[in-house]
C-alpha cells in the first residue's frame, strides 16, 4: 500500500494536507511491472494518474516504424495528467527499464484533488506545459530530420543517375580518343591531299552541328540508321551496327559516304574503311561528351536547387521568388513524382518577389507537397497554381487523393492531430505550416476537400 512518506518525496504532494494524503493512499491502486514490461502503448487510452515510487520507465515514440527514445521517468515521479485533462490518447509508449512499482488514481479522483487545491492545480499545469513543450520540441526536430531525410534520399537518387552517366561517358571517351589519335597518325602517313582533308573534316563539322542541335527527328534517324547499316555491311565494314547509330545521329547521307570513300574503295589496307570509322568514332565521342555535359549540368542544377531551397549564406528575410521556391521543392521531390504523379502548373507571371523567410516558406511547400503525394499514394495529379490578387498572392496546392473527412478538416491544423497511422505522422507538419504562414508571414491558410480533390490555399500579403 502507498504511504504518505512516499508521496511527500514529490513536491506536488507536499502542498496537500495530511488527511488528503491519506485519502490518496487509500484510493491508489498498486501496479507492479517487471523489467521490459510495457505499461501503455502509443495510441492506447489513458490509464489514469500514475505515481512511480520505485524503478525507471522509458518513454518512446514511433517515427517511420522505428521506436525512438525521448526520455524516461525515474522514481519518485508522476505522469498521466495530460491525457486526463485533454481526453487524448497516450502519445508515447511507456516501458519499464527496471522492476517498477506504480500507484494509479482514477481520472475522477485526480480531478477531485485538482479542484480542491489551487497550489496543487498550479504545479500540475506547470508540468503539463513543460511536458507538452518537450514533446513538441522533440517531434518538431524529428519532423525536420524526417523531411531532410526524405529530401536527401531523393537528392541522392537524382544525383546518382547523372553522376553514373558522367562516369560512363568519361570511361568510354578515353579509349575512343586514343583510337582517333592512332587513326590520325596512320592517315597522316598516307599523305592525303588538302582537298581530301577538307572533305572529311567538313563532313565531320556538319555532323557535329547536327548532333549539337538535334536536327533529326527520331523516325527519320531510325530510317537513316537502317539505310546506313545496309550500306556499311555492303561496303564490308566489320561491326557495321556499331557505326550506323553515330553516323545516323550526325545526319550523314549515303551518297556522301560513297563520294568520300571512292578513292579507297580498291585499297587493300585498313585505309579502305578507316575514314568511315574515323567519322563514326568522332561522332560517337561528340555524342558521349554531349551526354556527359548534360549529366554535369543536371548535377549542377540539382545542387543549385538545394542551395536555393535552403537559402544558404543569406539573411533571415530576403526577397523571395515564390515560383522559384516551389520549383526548387518540386525538383527535390522528383524521385517520388516519377512513380506516377503528373504535375500541372498554372503560374501568374505578374506576381512580384516578396520579402519573406525563404527557407521557412520552402518548408511550407515541402510539407504540403509531401502530404499531397502521400494522399495520392504516389499516383495521381498534383496541381500547382498562383494568382495575383492585388494586395495578396494566393498559392493553391491540389491533389487528386481520397480527400479529408469533415471531422478531420476541423482539426487538421491542431498540434499532434494526424490522420496517418501511428508512427507515420507526427501531427505537427500542418501545424508548422499554419504557424509559418500566419505567425511569420501574416498570411492565411485554408483547406477545401472532397473525394478525389483536396486543395490547400495559402494567402500571403504583397508589398504595396
Amino acid at each position: 500500500m502507498l504511504c504518505t512518506q512516499e508521496l511527500l518525496k514529490l513536491e506536488l504532494f507536499q502542498v496537500l494536507p495530511t488527511e488528503r494524503l491519506k485519502w490518496v493512499c487509500d484510493r491508489a491502486e498498486a501496479i507492479d511491472l517487471n523489467q521490459g514490461e510495457v505499461l501503455v502503448r502509443e495510441g492506447d487510452a489513458a490509464l489514469g494518474f500514475l505515481i512511480l515510487t520505485e524503478g525507471r520507465i522509458g518513454v518512446t515514440r514511433q517515427s517511420d516504424g522505428v521506436e525512438m527514445p525521448i526520455g524516461q521517468h525515474e522514481a519518485p515521479a508522476f505522469f498521466g495528467e495530460v491525457q486526463i485533462l485533454t481526453g487524448e490518447v497516450v502519445p508515447v509508449t511507456l516501458r519499464s527499464l527496471t522492476d517498477c512499482r506504480l500507484h494509479r488514481l482514477t481520472d475522477d479522483d485526480f480531478l477531485n484533488l485538482l479542484h480542491e487545491c489551487r497550489t496543487f492545480e498550479r504545479i500540475i499545469f506547470q508540468y503539463v506545459t513543460k511536458r507538452s513543450r518537450g514533446l513538441e520540441s522533440f517531434i518538431r526536430s524529428r519532423e525536420k530530420m524526417a523531411a531532410l531525410g526524405t529530401l536527401a534520399a531523393g537528392l541522392a537518387h537524382e544525383l546518382n543517375n547523372p553522376a553514373a552517366a558522367l562516369v560512363r561517358a568519361l570511361k568510354d571517351v578515353t579509349p575512343a580518343l586514343i583510337e582517333l589519335q592512332r587513326m590520325n597518325l596512320v592517315t597522316g602517313r598516307s599523305q592525303l591531299t588538302e582537298t581530301e582533308v577538307q572533305k572529311w573534316t567538313g563532313e565531320r563539322d556538319r555532323g557535329y552541328e547536327a548532333i549539337v542541335n538535334r536536327s533529326s527527328d527520331p523516325v527519320t534517324m531510325s530510317d537513316r540508321e537502317d539505310e546506313l547499316l545496309n550500306w556499311l555491311e555492303d561496303y564490308g565494314i566489320e561491326d557495321a551496327w556499331n557505326l550506323a547509330t553515330p553516323l545516323a545521329e550526325a545526319g550523314v547521307e549515303i551518297k556522301t559516304l560513297e563520294q568520300l570513300t571512292a578513292p579507297w574503295r580498291n585499297d587493300s589496307t585498313e585505309l579502305r574503311d578507316m575514314g568511315v570509322r574515323w567519322l563514326g568514332l568522332s561522332f560517337e565521342v561528340m555524342s558521349t561528351i554531349k551526354g556527359g555535359l548534360r549529366s554535369a549540368e543536371r548535377i549542377s542544377e540539382l545542387v543549385q536547387s538545394m542551395k536555393s531551397y535552403t537559402y544558404l549564406d543569406q539573411g533571415a528575410q530576403q526577397l523571395v521568388d515564390v515560383h522559384q521556391g516551389i520549383e526548387d521543392t518540386i525538383r527535390l521531390f522528383s524521385c517520388k513524382l516519377k512513380q506516377g504523379v503528373t504535375v500541372k502548373r498554372s503560374y501568374d507571371d505578374t506576381i512580384p518577389k516578396i520579402l519573406a523567410y525563404g527557407s521557412e516558406l520552402n518548408q511550407v511547400w515541402t510539407n504540403l507537397i509531401d502530404n499531397a503525394i502521400d494522399a495520392m499514394d504516389n499516383k495521381g495529379i498534383l496541381e500547382l497554381a498562383t494568382k495575383n490578387k492585388g494586395d495578396r498572392l494566393v498559392v493553391t496546392i491540389t491533389d487528386s487523393g481520397a480527400g479529408i473527412s469533415e471531422d478531420a478538416r476541423s482539426r487538421i491544423f491542431e498540434p499532434f492531430f494526424t490522420t496517418k497511422p501511428v508512427g507515420k505522422g507526427t501531427g505537427l507538419g500542418l501545424e508548422t505550416v499554419r504557424r509559418i504562414v500566419e505567425n511569420r508571414h501574416r498570411g492565411s491558410i485554408s483547406i477545401d476537400s472532397k473525394p478525389g480533390r483536396t486543395c490547400f490555399s495559402i494567402c500571403l500579403p504583397l508589398p504595396k
